[in-house]
């Protein structure tokens, strides 16, 4: 395990928040729910369908919940009662959601039963998304919720610049407004701090270098850079900048001379999500980085969505985060 990776959880274990899991009938998610408790990283509280997984959960030292048994479900269905009024929506559907895992997961979260939610393992990222926005909802100073991927260096190649680095937005937002990107950046800096402990420095990443091309795209980089700079003026904040002005100290010296994050970043910041996307996953298969995520970004508390691929130790990893990001 690298040493990022072992320093994440030894954080997290000195926080050791409860985690609702909302996919316990999931041999991954059960297996993860051990090496957790082994490892003193949270206390997993497991959604299951039906008592007939109660015991494996147990085996495995998590806190099982059976919806439709659990003495919580009129407080649950009141949760969705008042989302459904607040929206117009009819309250006798919303209420029959009370036993969905991912309803009730989240609103174990947002009635402060539990610190954090993950999932993502079997439901899709618009179901995971869903339900966190609907009964946690974003955080006050946001205006966007997005994902970020968490990379960490491969034991083995050419060295990268820091042994973990964000990219960002990976997994929710496909055309982020000027407005959107500065959030993402934003949300990305906060995790940053929470997660990793350095100092952001955020790259807004385009295919110009500071006025080397013309193109809507990069206008909108542009302004997102000085939006986020007016923002957040403690922030180290710098684009439009290629990849290798980023990443690269001299060909950040010699394409932004002055920057003081060209050649440094550890925040990257794409424009699009076709680009971020594409980019997390060439990088974590072509080079064997360790890609944790999507993270989400910008919820008031955590919920945090995986890849339907993750594997156990992935989902470990995940819960990890979650553990940090629950920090004030």
């Amino acid at each position: 395990m690298s040493g990022f990776l072992a320093s994440l959880h030894r954080r997290a274990a000195a926080r050791c928040p409860r985690i609702v899991f909302a996919e316990g009938s999931d041999a991954r998610t059960l297996e993860a729910v051990g090496q957790i408790v082994a490892a003193g990283i949270a206390t997993p509280l497991v959604i299951v369908p039906d008592v007939t997984f109660v015991a494996a959960v147990r085996a495995h030292g998590g806190v099982p919940i059976v919806p439709h048994e659990s003495p919580r479900l009129a407080d649950v269905e009141s949760c969705l009662v008042t989302w459904a009024r607040l929206r117009n929506r009819n309250e006798t559907e919303a209420r029959l959601n009370a036993s969905n895992p991912l309803a009730f997961a989240n609103a174990l979260v947002a009635m402060n039963d539990a610190d954090a939610c993950v999932a993502g393992a079997v439901h899709t990222t618009a179901d995971v998304l869903r339900w966190a926005l609907r009964l946690i909802g974003a955080e006050g100073s946001s205006r966007s919720v997005s994902g970020a991927f968490y990379m960490v260096a491969p034991p083995t190649g050419p060295a990268w610049p820091h042994e973990v680095l964000t990219f960002s937005d990976c997994g929710v937002i496909p055309e982020p407004t000027v407005e959107q990107l500065s959030d993402i950046a934003l949300a990305a800096a906060t995790d940053r701090v929470r997660i990793v402990g350095d100092e952001p420095a955020i790259a807004f990443l385009s295919f110009s270098t500071r006025g080397s091309a013309e193109a809507a795209t990069v206008l909108r980089v542009r302004q997102a850079v000085a939006l986020t700079r007016a923002r957040r003026p403690d922030l180290r904040v710098d684009g439009e900048l290629q990849a290798d002005a980023a990443l690269d100290a001299i060909v950040g010296t010699r394409k932004a001379p002055g920057s003081d994050v060209a050649g440094r970043a550890n925040i990257l910041i794409f424009p699009s999500l076709d680009a971020g996307n594409i980019a997390y996953k060439l990088v974590q298969y072509l080079s064997g980085a360790t890609a944790i995520g999507p993270i989400v970004q910008g919820l008031r508390k955590p919920s945090l969505d995986l890849s339907r691929g993750a594997s156990s130790s992935e989902i470990v990893h995940a819960a990890a985060i979650a553990a940090l990001q629950c920090a004030p």
